[in-house]
């Protein structure tokens, strides 16, 4: 039996069965590495190695969640919060009900916009979760949303953004990580437009959070006023805070701009984020002494997702030095033999097994862009259905996995008052409405490019 479609499946149950999420990632990459056959000292050498790896990350959300928590001392989080509340301000039973049916797709479509923009934009990815829905939860139960609804916004926002924009995270996950891979592995790109390829796939994720929003989600759903945990708000929202906070946006927006036109992409959202600091510091917006908290409120609201995070790239190593992922290809792939529509729907569900278990897009394409331009090239695939497969295969599972920032940030937010359970309420809704139709939408690409 194959080791890393094993070590998937047990943390897979693990996490369904409430194990904590770091704990079934550990246990999970224990189970893959003793399977394969690589032996205890390699597979805790292969998981270490992972986890340093997983420096970088860690900076990125501490610095994400710093930059978050500036945009939040300025008060346009508890200013947005306030103008949602007033709209439902109405007396007379008519006019509420309007008001309260507008409000619902106003907040649904703002907090869409928010994730897109969470992309490019304003790079804090999801940073700006737990720091603006919270203030949201007690609207939403007033409108009887389900916040299901809400989750798999969030997550479409995150995910198909980056896999079709080639903007911020976009374009370190569509030009560096999945064109910079599939040339090294040796296929030429250059004669692909990437928006062009990905905009199926990518219509996919747009059917699922149709069905989602309008279909298996819309009915009304009750939950209770509940205190949320550590909620904190200025007393006083200041005007020229409030312009800083933009300033500062624009700014960020900007210099990641100006830095992927001059080739430097991979620190872009790095460096964004720290302009971004600079100018509330350098304006007062955020004070001198004060800094050091926001930094620190910053580091803790996105510790416990960075933590996971780092985890899942310690699962990663562990599943690629057992040498499993390419048996797990090359079986699937003789299974089918020349037949390509077989293949390329094998190659989307060995992609979405394994990004299940890592839990990040951007860790599984290089590891299966290496087995599969050799194996696409094989069985006469062109390289735009090359792209397409590769990167479909990438982002699936992105939507659905335990360990997914795509799903972690969202539970962070919906959470805040303790009625959103990660597994039922995130991960189960965005799995069985994204990976289904960007699974169908993969193998079309694949097949009329």
């Amino acid at each position: 039996m194959n080791a890393v479609l094993i070590a998937v499946l047990v943390m897979l149950v693990l996490a369904v069965l409430r194990v904590h999420v770091v704990l079934a990632l550990f246990i999970g990459a224990l189970v893959g590495g003793l399977l394969s056959g690589i032996g205890l000292d390699a597979t805790m050498v292969a998981f270490q190695d992972g986890l340093s790896g997983g420096a970088k990350i860690a900076l990125s959300y501490a610095l994400l969640g710093a930059f978050a928590m500036a945009v939040a001392s300025s008060g346009l989080p508890t200013l947005l919060a306030r103008w949602v509340m007033g709209k439902l301000g109405a007396e007379d039973a008519a006019t509420v009900g309007r008001a309260e049916s507008l409000t619902k797709w106003l907040m649904i479509a703002g907090i869409l916009a928010m994730s897109v923009m969470s992309q490019n934009l304003v790079p804090v990815h999801i940073a700006f979760i737990p720091l603006i829905i919270p203030p949201l939860l007690g609207v939403m139960n007033r409108l009887h949303l389900d916040r299901r609804a809400v989750a798999s916004v969030m997550t479409f926002g995150l995910v198909t953004t980056y896999m079709w924009i080639p903007v911020g995270f976009g374009n370190i996950f569509l030009n560096e990580i999945l064109l910079g891979n599939i040339e090294k592995a040796g296929m030429d790109t250059s004669g692909v437009d990437i928006v062009h390829v990905m905009t199926i796939p990518a219509l996919g994720m747009v059917v699922g959070l149709l069905i989602a929003v309008f279909i298996t989600y819309r009915k009304p759903r009750d939950y209770e006023n509940l205190p949320i945990a550590d909620a904190t708000e200025p007393e006083t929202i200041s005007r020229y805070k409030i312009i800083v906070a933009l300033v500062a946006v624009v700014a960020t927006f900007v210099v990641q701009v100006i830095m992927q036109s001059i080739g430097t992409e991979a620190d872009s959202l790095l460096i964004g984020a720290l302009t971004g600091l600079a100018i509330f510091m350098l304006t007062g917006a955020v004070n001198w002494r004060e800094a050091d908290d926001v930094f620190t409120s910053g580091m803790k609201m996105m510790a416990l997702i960075g933590f996971i995070m780092i985890t899942a790239q310690g699962f990663a190593a562990v599943m690629s030095a057992t040498g499993h992922v390419e048996t797990l290809v090359d079986s699937s792939a003789a299974i089918f033999g020349q037949n390509q529509a077989a293949a390329a729907f094998a190659m989307l569900m060995v992609g979405l097994i394994v990004t299940m278990g890592i839990g990040s897009s951007f860790s599984t394409l290089p590891i299966i862009a290496t087995i599969y331009v050799p194996l696409c090239m094989t069985m006469g695939f062109s390289p735009a259905a090359t792209v397409a497969i590769i990167g479909a295969a990438g982002a699936l599972g992105d939507a659905g996995s335990p360990a997914s920032d795509s799903t972690l940030g969202p539970t962070s937010g919906l959470n805040a008052d303790g009625q959103h359970d990660h597994i039922r309420d995130s991960v189960i809704p965005t799995f069985l409405h994204y990976n289904i139709p960007l699974l169908v939408s993969g193998w079309i690409a694949a097949m009329v490019l």
